[in-house]
């Protein structure tokens, strides 16, 4: 048997019922090095912490870390740790309402808790990246989460949109999924009004309530795509698509999600479809790519690619 002070114990024991959803007391014991009375009292130590352990009898039958009243500390690894750290420090700046605040707290003390070596990792990383983004669409952490729960329990939703062109409007939908950019959030939902599929920015919704209606969910496209088609495509004037002497992934690279759709052609060529209201900011864009491209609709960009580099020759000879 191992010998070992009993906070150590229950620390571990702690640390392997959140490696997995559950252990038999022979495991544990096996684990830990004690006889199953240990275990029992090790557990009962987690419970007057407030942590809920459930215990099932039988064969079969263990231990398991379930969902208690109030948030109980938690353990984490090294790796564990330094995503955590990471991922709070860009929560600080994200896109979702009153989570910097939060987010700066729980870094804070996650900060404060962690061992010196780790701490200068983190801050090393952090201070050796940055990011290249606009203005982000805030939306309120209520959304957010009302929202997220009606996708989990299908139930309806209804909620005031306000149109990226028009007034607002009353909308009632079935929630599927909701899908980020990083800099805007837009859910994917069957608009039972206009019974189709829709896709809705959160900044955009106002008075978002669950009703008590659950329905049964739809076969339906996929929500990444369908989202990154609606917000690359169709709310533009054009819809351009260009063939690039180039592999999709190489492209793909260069474009982000939100700007651009890129799809492998045939003959070491790519598909790029993507959406403007002004056909020479596509074509500067396109340019900038630096790879042999083919127009193949709309006809006007070859006329506004035209127009530009007359205007670029122009320049060039002055």
């Amino acid at each position: 048997m191992k010998t070992e002070g009993t906070t150590e114990r229950v620390l571990r024991l702690l640390s392997l019922l959140q490696r997995r959803p559950s252990w038999t007391a022979a495991e544990i014991s096996a684990e830990l090095g004690v006889t199953d009375r240990s275990v029992r009292r090790d557990v009962e130590r987690l419970r007057s912490l407030g942590y809920p352990v459930r215990a099932t009898a039988g064969v079969g039958g263990g231990y398991q870390l379930g969902a208690g009243a109030r948030m109980p500390p938690l353990l984490l690894d090294d790796q564990e740790a330094m995503a955590t750290a990471l991922s709070l420090r860009l929560a600080a700046g994200g896109t979702v309402a009153g989570a910097e605040e939060a987010a700066l707290r729980a870094l804070t003390k996650l900060d404060q808790m962690m061992p010196p070596r780790l701490r200068a990792e983190v801050r090393a990383l952090h201070s050796a990246t940055g990011a290249l983004t606009g203005p982000a669409a805030q939306i309120s952490a209520e959304v957010l989460l009302t929202l997220a729960r009606a996708c989990r329990e299908a139930v309806r939703v209804r909620f005031r949109y306000a149109a990226r062109v028009g007034g607002e409007t009353n909308r009632t939908v079935e929630p599927v999924q909701m899908i980020t950019t990083g800099q805007r959030w837009y859910l994917m939902a069957y608009d039972v009004d206009r019974d189709d599929w829709r896709t809705f920015r959160l900044d955009r919704m106002d008075e978002v309530e669950t009703t008590t209606w659950r329905f049964r969910l739809r076969e339906h496209p996929d929500p990444a795509q369908y989202v990154q088609n609606a917000v690359t495509a169709a709310p533009y004037r054009y819809v351009a698509r260009v063939r690039l002497r180039a592999s999709a992934e190489e492209v793909g690279v260069q474009i982000p999600p939100q700007v651009g759709r890129v799809e492998e052609d045939q003959d070491g060529w790519c598909l790029l479809i993507a959406g403007a209201d002004d056909l020479e900011w596509l074509a500067v864009h396109v340019a900038r790519l630096g790879y042999d491209a083919q127009v193949l609709e709309p006809v006007a960009l070859r006329d506004a690619a035209a127009r530009l580099g007359q205007g670029l020759t122009a320049l060039a000879g002055r």
